[in-house]
């Protein structure tokens, strides 16, 4: 058994062991705990190391993924109890339960940000797959982003194009370079993880090649690809361009299948260590697109 799954075996006993929890809540807690395990991921926090991150580290990403998951059935629950809610209203009530999951993070992990953006994507994905329960609609991987785009429309417009005073990270880079990051691809109903990392990852298992293997082919293919607002408000856009195109030349040889490539994805992070470069909205969407992959072929 390799390091990747003997940590996931322990992790999955420790953190996701409450029967009594939905199906949907235990799944995004999976998905946490594999991203997290995943290794190496160039930049990040993984088994090896902290990746660019001074102030966090493997230990306190598990003690976040265990404060927040107990919240995720409560948005589930909200998805069936206010699956009658026009979308605006929708998103208005599911607000506050991301914002009491927050701040149980910050207070699990010493104020340190480790799960904001999975926070907001599980949020909504959770949200959406207990409206869709309610209402008897199929549950699949279109129909759950399809809901998630429906819930969000209108998000980008109405918190990145409009002057306030907040002045947020993700409002800054909309300003300066068009970027419109997690609320984007939310949006989008996820479409850079349809468009990109999910049918890498889904032709990958096809293949036969394990799930460590094919989450990190994922992987290098969000790195290329993905236009990672963590990574510009590090580096600006020369720091996105160099990660897309480190990126882009390992997957020009094969990728992860390629034993060569696998080893220069320790030199990548080398790289991105050095340059202080974090590519964490890559982080949440490949947790996004092993979440999505468990609903793939579902009809209910």
């Amino acid at each position: 058994m390799s390091d990747y799954s003997q940590q996931l075996a322990l992790l999955e006993l420790q953190l996701n062991n409450d029967p009594n929890r939905c199906l949907p809540a235990q799944l995004a807690t999976k998905a946490l705990i594999k991203e997290i395990c995943l290794s190496p991921k160039p930049g990040l926090v993984d088994m090896n190391n902290s990746g660019a991150h001074r102030d966090m580290d493997f230990q306190t990403f598990i003690q976040s993924i265990s404060a927040i998951c107990v919240w995720f059935e409560r948005f589930y629950q909200y998805g069936k109890t206010s699956a009658l809610h026009k979308n605006q209203l929708f998103l208005a009530g599911i607000r506050p339960i991301g914002i009491n999951c927050e701040q149980t993070m910050f207070k699990a992990t010493n104020q340190v940000n480790t799960h904001k953006g999975g926070i907001f994507a599980f949020g909504l994905l959770l949200g959406a797959i207990g409206k869709l329960e309610q209402l008897n609609l199929p549950i699949n991987i279109q129909s759950i982003c399809n809901e998630v785009s429906s819930i969000c429309q209108g998000i980008v417009q109405s918190e990145l194009k409009q002057n306030n005073l907040t002045n947020s990270v993700g409002e800054k880079l909309f300003k300066l370079h068009n970027l419109t990051g997690a609320r984007g691809e939310a949006e989008s109903g996820y479409a850079t993880v349809r468009n990109i990392s999910l049918p890498i990852f889904q032709q990958m298992q096809k293949n036969g090649y394990d799930e460590e293997t094919c989450l990190l082919q994922a992987m290098l293919h969000l790195l290329a690809f993905n236009q990672d607002t963590n990574v510009v408000s590090r580096g600006g856009l020369d720091g996105l361009s160099f990660v897309q195109e480190q990126a882009k030349k390992l997957i020009k040889q094969g990728g992860v299948i390629n034993p060569k490539v696998r080893e220069n994805l320790y030199h990548l992070d080398s790289e991105l260590i050095k340059r202080n470069l974090s590519p964490g909205g890559s982080a949440d969407l490949i947790a996004i697109t092993w979440f999505l992959s468990q609903y793939e072929d579902q009809t209910c």
